[in-house]
């Protein structure tokens, strides 16, 4: 084996596909391997022996540049190398993330009488989401809310939104959100491109997001934390619904905030209870 490396991540999260370039002395490049999926690159080109600079590359991350000695057996052992993102922050690892429900929430505020806000969640919902391993803006999130599940805290308002003139739970049970790009608006902020399905009507919907974490459970799995907002226009999903009170003021506004904490495990499935 002449080549053997390890590439992470600060967190010690595997870099699949990282690039690896050996170069001499003089500059001249003699050998390039690619990582695999485990972070790990295996390559077995017999090195003469001498001095060489090891550089290390992969898509959204800084470069890292080390000196490396090879023996005469030819073998060049460079070790663990670390990855430091682009700007800083460490992303979730790649690959399949599942949303908790229990540990995250779909809101939504409404002012009320131009004065005040009701507030309402759904309680039933989930999702998945892909982190793509060498381009975040690849990644993918789909989800999907029940839309029977509204609650604000009032029987009969609740009963109201699920009726016809809103939501319309009967015919249409189901709000959907699929991604379709992710564009970088920071460091660890994205504006998540995407189409929301909510009383029969599909519009583009973009959400602000910002990624706040990733770490371990007390269940042994690892989980990812999100937070999301977005405005909404009643009118543009056909809830055209209104009543004028006094002073042609409406009783609910015609906007909707949108806020989403979310907390996502590795994994294609939640852990069993």
């Amino acid at each position: 084996m002449g080549l053997t490396a390890r590439i992470r991540t600060r967190d010690g999260w595997a870099v699949s596909h990282a690039v690896v370039t050996v170069t001499d002395m003089t500059g001249t490049q003699v050998l390039r391997a690619e990582a695999d999926q485990e972070g790990v690159v295996r390559d077995a080109t017999a090195l003469a022996p001498g001095a060489y600079t090891v550089i290390v590359t992969a898509i959204g991350y800084a470069p890292a540049a080390s000196s490396a000695i090879v023996t005469a057996s030819g073998r060049a052992e460079i070790g663990t190398v670390t990855l430091s993102r682009q700007g800083g922050t460490e992303l979730p690892p790649p690959g399949p993330w599942t949303i908790d429900p229990a540990h995250s929430s779909v809101a939504a505020v409404a002012q009320h009488l131009g004065i005040s806000s009701v507030h309402g969640r759904f309680t039933e919902f989930g999702g998945t989401i892909e982190i793509a391993p060498d381009d975040v803006s690849k990644s993918r999130v789909e989800a999907v809310i029940r839309a029977d599940s509204i609650d604000t805290g009032n029987r009969m308002r609740d009963g109201h939104l699920k009726s016809p003139d809103f939501l319309d739970v009967d015919a249409y049970p189901q709000i959907t959100y699929r991604s379709t790009g992710l564009t970088a608006a920071g460091s660890d902020r994205w504006t998540v491109h995407g189409e929301l399905g909510m009383h029969g009507v599909v519009r583009p919907v973009d959400l602000d997001l910002a990624y706040l974490g990733t770490g371990a459970d007390p269940w042994g799995g690892t989980r990812a934390a999100f937070r999301a907002t977005t405005e909404l226009r009643r009118e543009d999903f056909a809830m055209n619904y209104n009543q004028v009170v006094q002073a042609g003021i409406a009783a609910i506004g015609t906007t909707l905030k949108v806020e989403l904490d979310i907390q996502a495990v590795q994994g294609e499935s939640l852990p069993a209870a």
